[in-house]
C-alpha cells in the first residue's frame, strides 16, 4: 500500500518561509511526477508546482520566483520552499504523486492527507 507522509506545515508571519517534505512509501517501483497542490475551503484545489523524475518543474504563475520544488528520487521524496509568502496563501497543502507499480505500468496518483499552512499578518 502506498502513503504519502507530509510534514512541515504550519503559521508564518506575511513575508515568511516554510518548507513543505512528502515522502512516498510502501511496495512500488517508482515515482513519477510529484508535486503540490492547495486548497481554500469552497474554492478547487490548484496547482502550486510540480516536478518530474527527470527534474522539470512547473509553477503557478502566482508563486514564481518566491517557490522552489525539489526532489530526491532515491528518497522518494519531494519538497517545497516557500518564501516572502502571503495571506492569501494560506490554505491546505496537497501532496501529489503519480505512483508506477512496474516499469510498463500506467502510473496511479496518489494523494496526502493535506498540510494547513496558514499565513498572518
Amino acid at each position: 500500500q502506498v502513503q504519502l507522509a507530509e510534514s512541515g506545515g504550519g503559521f508564518v508571519q506575511a513575508g515568511g518561509s516554510l518548507r513543505l517534505s512528502c515522502a512516498a512509501s510502501g511496495s512500488f517501483f517508482s515515482t513519477d511526477s510529484m508535486g503540490w497542490y492547495r486548497q481554500v475551503p469552497g474554492e478547487q484545489r490548484e496547482l502550486v508546482a510540480s516536478i518530474t523524475r527527470s527534474g522539470r518543474t512547473t509553477y503557478a504563475d502566482s508563486v514564481k520566483g518566491r517557490f522552489t520544488i525539489s526532489r530526491d528520487n532515491a528518497k522518494n521524496l519531494v519538497n517545497l520552499q516557500m518564501n516572502s509568502l502571503k495571506t492569501e496563501e494560506t490554505a491546505v497543502y496537497y501532496c501529489y504523486a503519480d505512483i508506477k507499480q512496474s516499469y510498463t505500468s500506467t502510473p496511479v496518483l496518489y494523494w496526502g492527507r493535506g498540510s494547513q499552512v496558514t499565513v498572518s499578518t
